[in-house]
């Protein structure tokens, strides 16, 4: 099968966790991960948005992601020259990694006419990024619940909530690896019950349209939330500030060090003006769940 001279991939960043669904809640949002790829006697990757953003090839992560699966069946990347435009800040708990991961997989799927099963997708996704939050969200979009044994992940792909939010990007990084430092090695039992079961009943409040309780769940989390609080200096006032301005939680986007206020629509641009004011030198933004997860596109021939 020839492959077009030129196609798209659009991936959808996510948040995770949302407070107590720690390593099994996705959702995908609004800021998106596009490579235009033209066909080309080499690879390489132009990160039009990032101009100093220069991975080697054989560090790039979309690349590298890519080329696994095809050395695994036997198989060779025809070359492409990609143009990579991304909206999604890198180390900040939106996704960046499980996007780009996302995006290889496609790009591999695609030009090599693999045609994967969706759930052999996410399965190569998790064994890269270690867990399925981000990554499922990518790939399906919605709100995705999933657990992850040693030798398969099993996902439930429910519709994205109907509620807008309120989103602060501070402007420093905090990798994954580091914030995962900060956690216990162990829970007790009774902890373990406690913990779980706020994130269960978080997900029945996001699917029956209580955004009280699900902004309260998304506060009690027992998981990671308390323990990487520290790590996040603004993250107490933007709390103070959502709930005194009808924010019905806030929590931390993933390991963070972005921080997320779930909101009605009629509020969240109020709040997002009054956040913006109160942290000039960072980003405030409102962000929105969205259904579509990877797409890949060929343009009609002209």
């Amino acid at each position: 099968m020839s492959k077009p001279s030129t196609f798209q991939i659009k991936v959808p960043g996510s948040t995770a966790n949302l407070g107590p669904g720690f390593d099994s809640i996705g959702m995908a949002v609004n800021r998106y991960l596009l490579l235009e790829a033209d066909k080309s006697e080499n690879w390489s990757f132009h990160y039009l948005d990032q101009p100093k953003f220069r991975p080697a090839l054989e560090s790039n992560l979309i690349y590298v992601t890519a080329k696994k699966i095809a050395d695994e069946y036997g198989k060779t990347l025809p070359a492409y020259s990609v143009n990579v435009r991304n909206e999604i800040p890198l180390s900040r708990g939106l996704g960046s990694s499980g996007s780009a991961i996302i995006a290889g997989i496609e790009l591999a799927d695609f030009l090599l006419d693999l045609k994967l099963p969706v759930e052999e997708k996410l399965w190569i996704a998790c064994q890269t990024e270690g867990h399925p939050d981000n990554v499922s969200a990518s790939l399906y979009g919605g709100l995705v619940i999933s657990s992850q044994s040693q030798t398969k992940v099993t996902s439930m792909c429910l519709p994205a909530p109907d509620y807008d939010f309120v989103t602060v990007i501070p402007n420093f990084e905090l990798k994954t690896s580091d914030a995962r430092k900060a956690l216990p090695l162990s829970l007790s039992f009774k902890q373990a019950v406690e913990a779980s079961s706020v994130g269960n009943v978080l997900v029945a409040a996001l699917l029956s349209g209580d955004g009280k309780k699900a902004g309260q769940m998304m506060a009690s989390d027992k998981f990671h939330q308390p323990y990487r609080a520290n790590l996040i200096p603004c993250m107490d006032k933007i709390i103070r500030l959502a709930h005194a301005n009808g924010a019905y939680g806030t929590f931390l986007s993933g390991a963070g060090p972005t921080v997320m206020s779930l909101t009605e629509r009629s509020r969240s641009s109020k709040l997002c003006s009054l956040l913006r004011d109160a942290f000039p030198d960072y980003e405030c933004t409102v962000l929105r769940p969205v259904n579509d997860g990877v797409r890949t596109t060929v343009p009609a021939e002209k």
